[in-house]
């Protein structure tokens, strides 16, 4: 693994803890029944976060895998291949 690939790796791995921290205090605060506005709210950071650790995570399918490919004879089928990752990526 490149040192590039390290840095991203542990950049994503310290986004998803602390989504997951998010999420527990998500949990929390429905236990404490906590206003929904404020709960929507931490619902709204969670899915902007997530989104963010999926273009990241693309980002780096698209520089590695797909453009190492698109020199191979199966160009329409990686484009194809990333046209659905996107798509999956922001529904």
């Amino acid at each position: 693994m490149t040192k590039n690939n390290e840095k991203t790796r542990k950049n994503v791995l310290v986004r998803l803890r602390r989504i997951e921290g998010q999420v527990r205090g998500i949990q929390r605060m429905m236990e404490e029944e906590a206003d929904c506005m404020d709960i929507l709210t931490q619902i709204s950071a969670v899915k902007s976060a997530i989104n963010q650790v999926g273009i990241i995570i693309f980002e780096k399918h698209a520089q590695e895998c797909i453009v190492k490919a698109m020199d191979e004879d199966r160009q329409e089928e990686n484009l194809k291949e990333i046209v659905n990752v996107m798509g999956r990526l922001i529904k």
